[in-house]
């Protein structure tokens, strides 16, 4: 799948890139070859018969620089220049000094030529007096300028991604150093007793005492502390447990569907790598995401879980009118859940419930997220250490372990982070992002979510090291503080890889028939973005 998302995005933003180009080229956008009348006003006299650069003021009247361009500005253009007079012929060499106030048009033909600050031409000039002239600009050809673009992206984007690789190395070194300490000291384990109960009700089907409760445990306790490596071997095995009381080979059961809706949910207590993204591309509070990313993962949880307790009474075989008819009220109640989730997150209803409630404000709520955001990493280092030592574990030589397989990570996502923002510059660049943005910006409004933060909500179940590429790429444009920064993030933290789990969990036992555990996945990711949306509206909206 991942392989077709990618050269989509390769595709789609060459594509578009050559057909803007060649309308731009076809409408004469840049009016290459085409003089435009200006004014020079200079700072000091001129001397008319030498050769001399010379400070300037180039002014372009906004009626001439509407009409000349088929555009609308504000006021009239006033560019600080450098003129290098040509007395031989009454020519010069105008170099005009771009930037962020200046014409768009303009900064995108300095761009397009190499310099962004700099626009270079060629006038004749026609004195007026020794301090100002009429002048006829002719400004250097421009053409292709999106292709152009696409260029710059991927050389931009290949270094951008080896330097927010490096840049995770020490976080992911740190917080893998930690649970790897949690892990030896039999914290994990721990926690995986205090689960059990839950188990029970969970998976009715599995004995509590069969090795794959144990394993499944593990595997969900794991999650919920970041440990990715440690949840997928536990995973795996519980998958091998799980068949072992599988009665229809080849076909999922029902506590296979409903474990895999936990995992697909991705309900994690830190989401170290958004947190760790955050931090390396230079986020203030890169640990704001805690709380949003918690409940995210928690509506994703619970929207899962009960869609894979009401789904797996679908009949695999038989009359789905009688089916519908006998489960007729169990359908209702799941659909009322879902329609609510959607309308709190359409019509925020949640933030006035908020607003009007006494005990519950908004402002005490944000800062409650605020107090858990900043205590929660120190807190658990210092829990998962002191347990550690607490159980004599030789916890530097264990945080050592840890954080070597931590850089080995971080190095390793590098080729794909390359690949990933690659497609993703060129796909920006070439403006097929902005189409799409155009396109959906009708149902991105409509339930709140900015248009820019879609990429990721649709990549996200599809591919990890995919929806890290494009989390990583709109920090990058967006800043990680902004509203839309945070929203990704979230994004990233409430949902998991369902493609990816499902193909890796069910391959490992040769299931062919997955029955309800798709539709299961996109029901608990649908609930995570909603959720991500509502909670990053309510707080930093």
């Amino acid at each position: 799948m991942l392989n077709y998302v990618w050269l989509a995005l390769l595709v789609l933003g060459i594509g578009t890139a050559l057909v803007i180009d060649i309308s731009d080229q076809n409408r004469d956008k840049f009016k290459n070859d085409e003089s435009l009348s200006a004014e020079l006003i200079f700072n000091v006299p001129v001397d008319t018969s030498l050769s001399k650069t010379y400070s300037a003021k180039l002014i372009v009247g906004k009626s001439v620089f509407d009409k000349f361009y088929s555009v609308s500005i504000d006021s009239a253009v006033q560019i600080p220049s450098k003129v290098t007079f040509n007395p031989s012929d009454k020519t010069a060499s105008v170099v005009l000094d771009i930037n962020k106030t200046s014409p768009g048009i303009w900064q995108q033909m300095a761009k397009a030529t190499g310099d962004e600050n700099d626009l270079t031409g060629k006038a004749r000039v026609h004195f007026v007096t020794s301090s100002s002239a009429n002048a006829s600009v002719i400004f250097e050809s421009v053409s292709f300028l999106k292709l152009k673009d696409v260029t710059s992206a991927v050389l931009d984007y290949a270094g951008t991604a080896v330097n927010i690789a490096l840049g995770l190395i020490g976080i992911m070194a740190l917080w893998l150093g930690v649970m790897k300490v949690a892990e030896d000291a039999g914290l994990i384990a721990l926690i995986a007793r205090w689960l059990k109960p839950v188990m029970r009700k969970l998976f009715p089907d599995v004995p509590p005492d069969h090795p794959a409760m144990g394993s499944m445990i593990m595997n969900i306790s794991a999650n919920m502390l970041g440990l990715g490596n440690a949840a997928t071997p536990f995973g795996l095995k519980a998958m091998e447990d799980l068949d072992k009381l599988n009665p229809q080979k080849g076909t999922a059961t029902n506590s296979m569907v409903t474990f895999l809706a936990i995992n697909t949910a991705g309900l994690t207590l830190i989401p170290a790598t958004a947190i760790a993204v955050r931090a390396a591309s230079g986020s203030s509070d890169p640990a704001i995401i805690i709380g949003t990313s918690i409940f995210g993962a928690g509506c994703a949880t619970v929207a899962g879980i009960t869609s894979a307790k009401i789904l797996e009474k679908f009949p695999v075989g038989g009359n789905l009118t009688n089916w519908i008819r006998k489960n007729s009220k169990g359908l209702l109640i799941f659909s009322l859940l879902i329609l609510i989730l959607i309308l709190i997150a359409v019509t925020g209803a949640g933030s006035f419930a908020l607003n009007n409630l006494h005990f519950l404000k908004p402002e005490s709520f944000k800062r409650a997220v605020e107090i858990v955001s900043i205590v929660a990493i120190p807190a658990l280092i210092i829990l998962f250490i002191g347990y550690g030592a607490f159980k004599k574990v030789r916890v530097y030589e264990q945080f050592v372990e840890g954080a070597k397989e931590g850089f080995n990570i971080a190095v390793r996502i590098i080729p794909y982070l390359v690949a990933m923002l690659m497609a993703i510059g060129i796909f920006r660049a070439g403006g097929a992002m902005d189409w799409l943005v155009y396109i959906l910006k009708p149902v991105t409004d409509f339930i709140g979510m900015p248009a820019e933060a879609l990429p990721m909500a649709l990549m996200r179940p599809l591919s990890g090291s995919g929806s890290l590429g494009i989390m990583t790429e709109i920090l990058k444009v967006h800043g990680p503080d902004s509203f839309i920064g945070i929203m990704v993030s979230t994004f990233f933290g409430s949902t998991e890889t369902t493609f990816y789990v499902l193909a890796v969990y069910f391959g490992a036992v040769n299931i062919k028939n997955i029955r309800h555990a798709l539709p299961v996945g996109l029901i608990a990711d649908v609930a995570g973005i909603l959720g991500a949306v509502f909670i990053v509206r309510l707080l930093f909206g």
